[in-house]
């Protein structure tokens, strides 16, 4: 049987344009870059401890990673002051505040949302829950998946495997959806 070719759309087809928004898509949609820009939209002006401290989980690293690609892409503008200790500011320029209203939007649109993905994440690992996990060994709960900010919301800071309980600050580790646990099962008491 012979294939029929489908017409790309245009948005698709490759275009130095094309090649110039996925660079910088690439740049804002990584890890940290949306977060980086909500807290700096909403903060202002930051320290690095103060900003890093705002963006839970990451690494003092990954921040500088992040804050340099950010820059060099002209979003986010380096005050260094001299003093001593010196003092270094981070603040979104006028380019990167204009990304400010979108991530918003993007916030918005997930907290209005999370119960409809929680519910289709819900449905879709209860259709493949036997064929992963024959035995019902591993929770398909978002504990393990989840920040420590959704947890704490969403979830009782504790959870037990095998009757041991396990405080929250450890689930992450503990509870990976891609490591089955070995005997029992977890138990996830839901916050009243």
């Amino acid at each position: 049987m012979r294939k029929t070719a489908t017409k790309r759309p245009p948005e698709l087809e490759y275009t130095p344009e094309n090649c110039h928004a996925r660079e910088m898509l690439a740049r804002i949609g990584d890890k940290w870059s949306v977060y980086v820009i909500h807290v700096l939209g909403a903060a202002g002006t930051l320290r690095f401890n103060e900003l890093r401290s705002e963006v839970e989980g990451i690494s003092q690293r990954m921040l500088t990673v992040t804050l340099r690609g950010m820059e060099r892409d002209g979003l986010v503008v380096r005050t260094v002051y001299p003093e001593v200790p010196p003092r270094v500011e981070y603040a979104l320029t006028p380019l990167g505040a204009t990304l400010r209203q979108i991530v918003r939007g993007l916030v918005e649109w997930s907290g209005a949302h999370l119960r409809e993905v929680d519910a289709a994440r819900a449905a879709y690992d209860a259709r493949n829950a036997r064929a992963h996990d024959p035995n019902g060994l591993a929770s398909s709960s978002c504990l393990a998946r989840c920040c420590v900010d959704c947890r704490n919301h969403h979830l009782s800071t504790r959870a037990s495997i095998g009757g041991r309980s396990l405080h929250h600050s450890h689930a992450r580790t503990q509870l990976s959806p891609t490591k089955p646990v070995a005997r029992g099962r977890i138990l996830i008491q839901e916050a009243d």
